[in-house]
């Protein structure tokens, strides 16, 4: 071997070797280093009688976005800042046949490693992620829907204030998620995905319910479907203090339905115009 060429070889086994070592030593993908929820999305028939319906109980800016031949629109959980990193409700047309429904909710995450996150799923033998490019969503093993931002995400940057005709009278000051009810099959049988997803430590337990704390006070619970159909049963935003009867005077007015909450002060359960569950949960 000529002068200098087994020092410029062992140089670059060297290299090898602290690459495949420092990759080894990379971080694994999931669990995620979750930063809060940040919104939900409901299928209805008709997106706008919808939009009109949050309009008349929540004080806020509607925005709107074309998408293929129908309007999505969007309900803002407070001030539109210039990064558009804000709170929302998502309100898409429900597909021929589907009923109305929570389509999917979204988590924010510090890194949003899709390849890396997609075989650690497969690998373990969960579903994989439906979609393609940077987005997509994460189907449970019962096929409930998440969907993972990394900021900066914010409202949808082709959303712009909406051109709804809406009498603007909304009761209610939203602040942001609180929370979303997962319904799944079997709750035990459910957990290994959610521990692999979430990770340890953000677990809690309350009767035959389990509730996921994330954080910026977020959080998610997982129940029993009474039914045997797995799906989001209910999301609640969390509101300013407000005035209980004329809420609910509204939501009489507006064809909705009050359901009683007796064991949570803080809370105005009701069902909206399509007869998907809304939780209204006072921040003091």
């Amino acid at each position: 071997m000529e002068p200098g060429t087994w020092t410029r070889a062992f140089v670059i086994a060297l290299a090898i070797a602290g690459a495949s070592a420092a990759q080894s030593q990379s971080p694994a993908a999931l669990p995620i280093q979750n930063l809060g929820l940040e919104h939900l999305d409901i299928v209805v028939p008709d997106p706008a009688a919808s939009a009109r319906f949050y309009a008349r109980i929540f004080k806020t800016t509607l925005h709107q976005q074309p998408l293929r031949d129908t309007i999505r629109y969007f309900v803002l959980l407070g001030d539109l800042p210039a990064d558009r990193q804000v709170g929302y409700i998502a309100i898409g047309a429900a597909a021929p046949g589907r009923a109305p429904s929570i389509g999917h909710y979204c988590t924010l995450v510090k890194v949003y490693d899709r390849s890396g996150m997609a075989k650690q799923l497969e690998a373990a033998g969960f579903p994989g992620i439906r979609g393609a490019g940077g987005l997509g969503m994460w189907p449970d093993p019962d096929g409930i829907e998440l969907q993972l931002f990394q900021p900066p995400a914010g409202l949808v940057t082709a959303a712009v204030p909406s051109t709804l005709d809406l009498q603007n009278d909304g009761l209610v000051t939203p602040i942001g998620v609180d929370h979303v009810m997962l319904l799944v099959n079997d709750v035990e049988k459910s957990l290994p995905y959610y521990r692999f997803v979430y990770g340890a430590g953000v677990e809690r337990r309350e009767g035959g319910r389990v509730w996921l704390t994330l954080e910026k006070s977020t959080r998610i619970g997982i129940d029993r479907a009474p039914d045997g159909t797995a799906r989001i049963g209910h999301y609640a935003i969390k509101v300013a203090p407000f005035d209980r009867r004329a809420v609910a005077a509204r939501l009489q007015e507006l064809g909705a339905k009050v359901q009683g909450s007796p064991d949570e002060k803080d809370v105005l359960r009701f069902t909206d115009n399509n007869g998907i569950v809304v939780e209204l949960r006072e921040v003091r």
